[in-house]
């Protein structure tokens, strides 16, 4: 059921999502955990579908907020959604005029109560995702460098701002180079001395990769440029031989430790909703993470 609201206020939003629900039949008890996706009528589409898809695995009140120009008076545009393709329910508001000066007095009275909130940006961030207004009423906080005009910049800047429960989608993307790596060290009696790491200019993954790769081997990583913008090998240097990571294709890579026969894994891009599922899965503070951009920064104005 979808109800739409014009000129609207939280109470009014709040009556029609129970109304909606009631239509439904979907109680509210059944939800997990409330997601506020803030973002731009160029992305909220896409954005929404992707929040959509999460929640056939974290059944989420999903909160879409666009804020638009913040001359003039105020005004608050509702759509309620529950029960079209999704076991959530979700709420899109418009905010314009005064009101995108207190947005989070909007979002704050349709949160679940009592459980987690996580906001994402799917675009552009907040220069301090924790101390933003809508950012400072969740647990977990997710930006995506990758979505940004300067994805190595933007990521550092947002990385300079660090408070616990903060994540890029640049350092999920890494789960699977990472699990690979980790396997391989695992299987290679060799020291590690140093490291190459190709990658295409300005791959924010990349730069998380061996600033990870530094900070817990120790060594130096040198960085070369490919011509895909996908992280294109990784090899690391041991006592024992080289390991290597070589990418195939878009869904493959060459897999080599010393000592073991060159074998193909699978290594393929997800999907957003799959990166923002794995996120999820977690809503502790992932200490690597941070150790990981402390090092990143080390040495940057």
């Amino acid at each position: 059921m979808e109800i739409a609201l014009e000129k609207t206020n939280s109470a009014r939003i709040a009556r029609a999502l129970v109304k909606a629900r009631s239509a439904a039949g979907s109680p509210a008890m059944d939800m997990v955990l409330t997601l506020l996706v803030v973002t731009d009528d160029e992305n909220v589409s896409e954005a929404l579908r992707t929040a959509t898809t999460l929640s056939r695995e974290h059944p989420s009140r999903v909160i879409g907020v666009i804020l638009g120009d913040g001359r003039g008076a105020a005004q608050l545009n509702a759509k309620v959604r529950v029960g079209e393709n999704s076991s959530g329910e979700s709420i899109l508001l418009r905010i314009s005029g005064e009101l995108t000066r207190h947005a989070e007095s909007v979002v704050l009275p349709l949160l679940l109560p009592d459980s987690p909130v996580v906001v994402w940006w799917p675009g552009k961030p907040p220069a301090d995702p924790s101390e933003d207004a809508i950012g400072q009423l969740a647990r977990r906080r997710l930006t995506d460098a990758e979505a940004t005009s300067s994805p190595v910049r933007s990521l550092k800047a947002v990385a300079r701002s660090y408070s616990p429960g903060d994540t890029d989608l640049s350092w999920t993307r890494l789960t699977p180079w990472r699990a690979l790596l980790a396997a391989a060290l695992d299987q290679s009696p060799g020291t590690v001395t140093g490291g190459t790491v190709v990658a295409g200019s300005g791959n924010p993954a990349a730069t998380l990769l061996v600033a990870w790769l530094e900070s817990r081997l120790g060594i130096d990583v040198t960085t070369r440029r490919s011509d895909s913008e996908q992280i294109a090998s990784v090899v690391l240097n041991t006592s024992a031989g080289d390991v290597v990571i070589e990418r195939i294709d878009a869904t493959s890579c060459h897999f080599s430790v010393p000592g073991s026969s060159p074998r193909e894994v699978p290594l393929g891009a997800r999907t957003l909703a799959e990166l923002l599922a794995e996120d999820l899965r977690r809503l502790d503070a992932d200490d690597i993470y941070a150790e990981t951009i402390a090092h990143m920064l080390k040495g940057t104005s």
